[in-house]
């Protein structure tokens, strides 16, 4: 039997720094959602970005890392 795992994300939104734009990252939930406190997190492209309680992954943007959109699929 083989079991099917899924990886639930959270939206982040990292800061712009020197010649990097602001961009929405996926981020890995590792623990229940409430436990979220809008704190920088480790995204799945490997920044650090705050998450936001307001918004839901995968984010209606055009800013958005893709790196991160190819690996939170």
């Amino acid at each position: 039997m083989m079991l099917q795992t899924t990886t639930a994300h959270a939206a982040a939104r990292s800061r712009a720094h020197g010649p990097t734009a602001e961009l929405w990252h996926a981020v890995e939930l590792h623990r229940p959602a409430g436990e979220l406190d809008g704190a920088c997190e480790l995204t799945v492209c490997g920044s650090l970005a705050r998450v936001s309680l307001t918004q839901a992954w995968p984010v209606p943007a055009r800013d958005v890392c893709p790196t991160c959109v190819a690996l939170a699929r």
